[in-house]
């Protein structure tokens, strides 16, 4: 894979938007999961088998639907419920799970790479001359069927689809097109990566027929690697900057020559694994996300760290030397870089429903930050040493900028002080009535 986006294949083990803030959901069974969209098994890859037989034309979402069939999550009932209105590709609420979910399946899997490559893959079929959807290519699902898994690009692929196929059973209302773009920026971030600024609501493909033709995925090799990234990466709409930060995606993952023709068998950094030994990765630490992969290339101190002729080109051509370098020496510059590269990537040729896209919280809401001057009784604003000392106070008892109290301390020592007060003024003056026959 080139890019990631190449033939050379990961190890299986290895505008505006609305902002939703969701607890996370509970779908723990059959009984409590929320309703299903009724898909003809024809059309979906619920079963990995259907891979073989998935060969009708009609379109799970049309252009312009007008109904959306619900069946109740009890498959033993024949009732089903048409709705008239038009539901959203995917539910903000399964997102949220579906993501923990996956969480999990890295860290027992240990399959970031083939993650990030199955999002990748996906979206990257995309030509910005061809206007129409699906035609255009990109993030809408079709990766999903037999046709385009065939594609040498893909090789090795299907591994992931059996990963995911758990999570797409049971997260029914989300579209593959987002579970395959959820699934590549979870592994990024969960590998230490940047948090990639993503939304969802991307609508599927329905049909075999719709999946692009081959030959839209770089190439690990070709005679003239600089001008063929451009190339393929242009026609996305992707410019130079995107090229080499996206390329840094290298740092994770292995390439095995059974599957794409590049790299040795095994090598001491892969062959005792994580998950299955073998391959050829391009960094010592294959499953974490950082700068290695520019400074290992720029080095090139290790024969047993995979360079292809698409990663040699990063430091021979003009244009992309200045981006690899300057990744080389700063780390946060390649993070923000490439959280931007791969979150337009993930959207590339993607039709959204709603429109302008759904947007899941990465954790739970933060609390009103501590303002002193809120805690002023008089119109005049505090002084700048009262605001410190009231800081002081509250931080002393737990409190922070980022984290306020659970309940109004402030209230509570005051109400405590007026106590005390009154308290010890009763004693002084019983003790002065105590004291006046001396």
């Amino acid at each position: 894979m080139a890019l990631s986006l190449s033939a050379a294949s990961h190890s299986l083990c290895s505008s505006s938007t609305t902002r939703v803030s969701l607890p996370p959901a509970a779908v723990s069974s059959s009984s409590s999961s929320p309703p299903i969209v009724a898909f003809s098994s024809s059309h979906s890859l619920s079963s990995l088998r259907s891979l073989a037989s998935s060969s009708s034309s009609s379109s799970l979402f049309p252009h312009s639907p007008s109904l959306v069939q619900r069946k109740h999550p009890n498959r033993g009932s024949s009732n089903t419920v048409v709705s008239p209105t038009r539901a959203a590709a995917s539910d903000a609420a399964q997102l949220k799970s579906a993501k923990e979910d996956i969480k999990v399946l890295l860290r027992t899997k240990f399959c970031h790479p083939i993650l990030v490559k199955l999002g990748w893959h996906d979206a990257g079929t995309y030509n910005k001359n061809i206007e129409e959807w699906p035609q255009r290519g990109g993030a809408n699902g079709s990766l999903r069927f037999e046709p385009e898994l065939k594609h040498a690009a893909n090789a090795g692929l299907v591994n992931a689809l059996k990963l995911i196929e758990p999570v797409k059973e049971k997260y029914s209302n989300i579209s593959y097109a987002d579970l395959f773009q959820l699934a590549s920026a979870t592994a990024v971030e969960e590998a230490g990566g940047p948090e990639i600024p993503m939304k969802y609501g991307r609508v599927d493909v329905s049909a075999p027929e719709q999946c692009p033709e081959e030959g839209r995925l770089p190439d690990a090799g070709p005679p003239s690697p600089a001008d063929h990234l451009r190339e393929v990466f242009y026609r996305m709409g992707l410019n130079d900057k995107e090229i080499v930060a996206l390329s840094g995606a290298h740092t994770l993952g292995r390439s095995r020559p059974d599957r794409s023709g590049w790299g040795k068998p095994e090598t001491k950094y892969t062959k005792a694994g994580p998950g299955e030994p073998g391959g050829q990765s391009w960094t010592v630490k294959w499953l974490k996300f950082d700068n290695s992969y520019f400074k290992d290339i720029k080095e090139k101190r290790d024969e047993d760290l995979l360079v292809l002729p698409t990663d040699a080109a990063l430091f021979e051509d003009t244009s992309f030397k200045n981006y690899a370098e300057k990744y080389a020496e700063d780390p946060a510059a390649f993070f923000k870089d490439y959280a931007e590269a791969h979150a337009k990537l993930s959207n590339l040729g993607a039709k959204f429903d709603p429109p302008e896209g759904i947007i899941i919280d990465n954790g739970p809401a933060q609390g009103e930050k501590f303002v002193a001057a809120k805690y002023s009784t008089q119109k005049k604003e505090l002084s700048d040493s009262m605001k410190k000392k009231i800081r002081a106070e509250y931080e002393a008892i737990g409190g922070s900028p980022d984290k306020p109290l659970p309940t109004n301390y402030f209230l509570n020592i005051i109400i405590a002080i007026s106590v005390l007060v009154l308290l010890f003024t009763f004693l002084g003056n019983n003790n002065s009535s105590d004291y006046s026959g001396f």
